[in-house]
């Protein structure tokens, strides 16, 4: 019976791009799940010896394996604890920010980036969660990895540093595109997400040596999708350095 249940590991999901993703630490603040991320938070605080992270990338190395959940939970939480965070739809071929937080028809990061003298305020939206913003994809653009690699975007993550006390990038997948390898150079650290029976050991090692390959700094690893003995779904995070 179980060969029925098995995970097709080839299928993508388009659901998170069609309905956005669940906010674990918003509907359920109580859970074990939000829990989870919480210490993945402080996991990440206490990676940073010397300075605090200004600005990180969180990334997966293929499709479906829960990086933009990831990214939006982990802004979510950092937000509740008081900190002003940004959360930047940096997959500008499968948007999902938009979408998990109700914005219809938003101007974003493309337009920002391919517009002459574009107000950036325009872009960035109030959320429903304290002290949380975020700046959709925009439109999806012919040219992304040009986008993401010009001399404007790099400029961008360094004016939205010095403004916000955090800035997440929810990036393509490393093994899909170039976007996440280039943006690796411009943020402070780099999580990689990984999903428990689908993420390929082969994949996640071709991503870590992608992201070091242009001196990109990974500072961790994030297990999602992970059922413990209770049966709930969970989260866990660990350090590629250790």
């Amino acid at each position: 019976m179980m060969a029925f249940f098995k995970k097709n590991k080839d299928k993508i999901d388009n659901t998170s791009m069609e309905k956005g993703v669940k906010l674990i630490t918003v509907a359920e603040p109580n859970s074990v799940i939000t829990e989870q991320f919480n210490t993945i938070r402080t996991n990440i605080q206490f990676s940073s010896v010397d300075k605090s992270f200004k600005t990180l990338m969180i990334t997966s190395s293929l499709m479906s394996e829960g990086k933009s959940t990831v990214s939006a939970n982990v802004a979510a939480s950092f937000a509740k604890q008081g900190l002003r965070v940004l959360l930047v739809d940096a997959d500008l071929r499968r948007p999902t920010i938009a979408s998990t937080f109700g914005i219809s028809n938003p101007k974003g990061l493309t337009n920002y980036l391919t517009e002459q003298n574009f107000n950036i305020n325009n872009i960035i939206y109030e959320t429903s969660v304290d002290n949380l913003f975020v700046m959709p994809s925009g439109p999806v653009p012919p040219n992304p990895s040009e986008l993401i690699g010009s001399n404007k975007m790099q400029h961008l993550v360094a004016v939205l540093a010095n403004q916000l006390d955090l800035v997440i990038f929810d990036a393509p997948p490393v093994l899909s595109v170039t976007d996440a390898q280039i943006l690796s150079t411009c943020v402070d650290g780099t999580i990689l997400v990984t999903r428990a029976e689908r993420s390929e050991k082969d994949a996640v090692r071709k991503a870590v040596e992608s992201i070091k390959h242009v001196q990109g700094h990974i500072i961790g690893a994030i297990l999602n999708d992970v059922h413990g003995s209770d049966g709930a779904y969970g989260y866990g995070y660990g350090y590629y350095a250790k």
